[in-house]
């Protein structure tokens, strides 16, 4: 299985869709040898037989290997329709250096993320979207399961990877993005979210547009991308820094050590409301630290599709 520390060599390449294989191959590799040998990863060539349809696509040949009936599936057929959606504000640039070519933050975690998951559903017949939203939608393409527009997925994210098309002092406006998405998807689609999900002044307004997701059938896995080590233990070393925020511009300098307690205390509070919240609203919440590995996420997502089917 492949760790993050590893991952930062994939800027060597260019090939996103690659990428994504070796790390979803990768994954189910490990799955099987884990104790979560014989969780069903269903790479579906074939769909089983429903007794009453047409006999058209039945595959006789494996009809006679297996002594039972598979229908063939087409790129038309899908199972499920799930839309990718990635903040993409300049809050998930961090951790941020200034000039530096390749740079491995809660941004570019999400876009391998994502790739991955682009390729795992395709694998299984599913039709998969992706948006991207910062203060308003940038890009947004339906759920669809055809290799062209494949190929404008992944080549979108990696656009996401280039440090010099990053952009500082973007905002983000989540809210408006997820009420957006909610009236304008299909209907009982999977939404799958990563963002840092800083906007706690409008943690109420966040939730109302999570719950408008819901109310319009949707089902929600939100990954909340976060540097655990920085952001969340506030592990610094005992000296000061000069902390940037990077949507505002703002900065303050200060001896971490100072506010270590009060800082962990407050962001605690936080994310236990959130969780809380989405345990209300029924979404599925998943942290998604960018020094761990990605089978965090990946799993996650087999789980929850799991449960509905």
């Amino acid at each position: 299985m492949h760790k993050l520390i590893d991952i930062q060599q994939f800027h060597q390449f260019d090939n996103l869709e690659l990428i994504a294989k070796e790390v979803v191959e990768g994954f189910i590799t490990g799955l099987h040898r884990s104790p979560f040998h014989g969780f069903s990863v269903e790479f579906a060539e074939h769909r089983q037989y429903n007794q009453g349809e047409s006999t058209k696509h039945i595959d006789w040949k494996l009809y006679a290997r297996s002594g039972r009936l598979y229908v063939k599936q087409y790129e038309e057929e899908t199972n499920l329709r799930c839309q990718i959606v990635i903040d993409h504000s300049s809050s998930m640039l961090f951790p941020y250096e200034k000039g530096k070519k390749q740079q491995y933050n809660k941004l570019a975690f999400s876009v391998y993320c994502s790739a991955a998951l682009i390729y795992l559903l395709r694998k299984q017949r599913d039709a998969v979207g992706l948006t991207l939203f910062s203060d308003q939608i940038e890009f947004h393409s339906e759920a669809r399961l055809s290799s062209v527009h494949a190929e404008l997925m992944y080549s979108k994210l990696a656009e996401l990877l280039d440090p010099e098309k990053y952009e500082l002092k973007k905002t983000t406006n989540t809210v408006e993005a997820l009420h957006a998405l909610a009236e304008n998807i299909h209907k009982r689609s999977l939404v799958i979210i990563f963002s840092d999900m800083v906007e706690s002044e409008q943690s109420d307004e966040l939730f109302s547009a999570l719950q408008h997701l819901r109310y319009n059938k949707h089902e929600v896995l939100l990954f909340h991308v976060t540097d655990k080590k920085q952001e969340q233990d506030f592990d610094f070393r005992n000296r000061p820094y000069r902390f940037v925020d990077l949507e505002s511009g703002e900065h303050l300098k200060f001896s971490p050590h100072e506010l270590k307690s009060k800082y962990k205390k407050a962001m605690q509070a936080y994310f236990d409301e959130l969780k809380v919240k989405c345990g209300q609203y029924h979404i599925d919440l998943a942290e998604a630290d960018i020094n761990d590995d990605f089978k965090q996420v990946l799993f996650s997502y087999l789980v929850k599709r799991k449960k509905l089917f």
